[in-house]
């Protein structure tokens, strides 16, 4: 008879890995986090960051040139600027900053332009990492190139479009819901009521988070390159809309904090801007590969083997998350 060998008969599993076959909600936690390392989400958080901050300067570019437009077809609305920079301005400084406003608005179409050409570049480097990182997390693979690069950036554009929409349709399901809310709250004659305050609050944040719902089930289902089971995204979209609203109110909390000295109004605007970006990707990715961990494709461990010292079996992250090794 073949002896047992030490490693076989001294081995436990360490008290994670029994709760991990106790609770299969932390293993499904666990797992998803796994391949969330193995899959490089770190990596491609900080790339999809790096195209959301360069976003910013077109973006204000474009905002400059159509201010510069309404300006130049409201000579009222101009007089009324000029008499609020100079008035705000130190001595002397009004003059230079007419002509900084004057120059803006003569260069509007060309500083417009350059704005629309830098976001599409941006705004398309930004999707097509976004893209390929959900596609990694969702199958432990980089994306194929079979589709060509016109015929891939042309698919990505429609993506940002689309994701466009979603966002539209996610900030008036917000809008609508509150309205709502307050339009009943004043018919039934509650709202001068103090409680009803909070109601409202907590009516907002509830149309808030079904309104987000439906940007991270477009973002998580139907951005990836490879079709994905909608199911499984359908449920990792709610984790993802409660989570972005904690994100937000931490941030809220956060400009709160910093803005209190001339130090923090001038640069932590953009440091929080900066780090409520990479961890919104980093937590849009995780959730992603929490969707793509399906749990019930882990074999089934008996708990009383596991404790008599039977080896605890570990899970592969890389190409398929699910199997076991």
């Amino acid at each position: 008879m073949r002896g047992t060998s030490p490693q076989q008969t001294d081995a436990k599993p360490s008290l994670l890995q029994r709760y991990r076959l106790r609770y299969s909600w932390l293993d499904h936690l666990v797992r998803a986090g796994q391949s969330y390392t193995a899959n490089h989400g770190d990596h491609y958080a900080a790339a999809i960051t790096f195209f959301s901050v360069l976003s910013l300067v077109p973006l204000l570019m474009i905002a400059f040139a159509a201010a510069g437009f309404v300006l130049a077809d409201d000579p009222q609305l101009f007089h009324q600027l000029q008499d609020q920079i100079h008035s705000a301005a130190p001595a002397g400084l009004g003059a230079t900053l007419d002509q900084v406003v004057e120059g803006a608005i003569r260069s509007r179409r060309g500083v417009g332009i350059v704005g629309l050409v830098g976001a599409l570049y941006s705004g398309l480097g930004w999707m097509g990492n976004l893209r390929e990182a959900l596609t990694a997390q969702w199958t432990g693979e980089q994306p194929s190139e079979s589709d060509g690069f016109l015929r891939t950036k042309v698919f990505d554009l429609l993506a940002l479009f689309g994701l466009g929409l979603a966002l539209m349709a996610s900030f008036a399901l917000t809008g609508i819901g509150t309205a709502f809310a307050s339009v009943v709250l004043n018919a039934l004659g509650l709202g001068q009521i103090p409680g009803a305050r909070l109601v409202l609050v907590a009516l907002a944040v509830a149309a808030s988070v079904a309104g987000m719902w439906l940007v991270f089930l477009w973002v998580i289902a139907r951005l990836p390159r490879e079709p994905v089971p909608l199911r499984s995204a359908t449920r990792a979209a709610w984790l993802g809309a409660v989570g972005f609203e904690v994100l937000k109110q931490a941030f809220a909390i956060y400009l709160d904090s910093v803005t209190n000295s001339p130090t923090g109004q001038l640069f932590g605007p953009v440091i929080g801007l900066m780090v409520f970006a990479y961890f919104v990707s980093r937590f849009l990715l995780f959730v992603t590969a929490w969707a793509a961990v399906v749990t019930k494709n882990l074999p089934q461990v008996d708990l009383a083997s596991a404790e008599a010292g039977a080896s605890v079996p570990e899970v592969v992250v890389g190409s398929r998350p699910d199997v076991p090794r």
